[in-house]
């Protein structure tokens, strides 16, 4: 997972556009829209950390940087 990636997804694609594109790389197809990734699962993973974050800024009315650091919160305490 890399944070500008992330951010670059979130300020250039819509929810709708990088959900299309998460659903194609799923199903083994290329998105209409760029995805950087070393490979498709870290595409998933960019892809689904953007439409979340975007999701959470809609939702509960925060910037970027906070969205993000619920994310990344929720991310190391799955793992942990």
């Amino acid at each position: 997972m890399k944070i500008p990636v992330i951010k670059q997804l979130v300020e250039k694609y819509s929810k709708e556009e990088l959900e299309k594109a998460e659903a194609a790389i799923a199903e083994e197809q290329t998105p209409q829209i760029e995805i950087p990734g070393e490979d498709e699962g870290e595409q998933l993973t960019h892809a689904y950390a953007a439409i979340e974050i975007i999701q959470s800024m809609e939702e509960n009315n925060v910037d970027f940087k906070t969205a993000l650091r619920e994310y990344t919160g929720r991310v190391r305490n799955s793992i942990s």
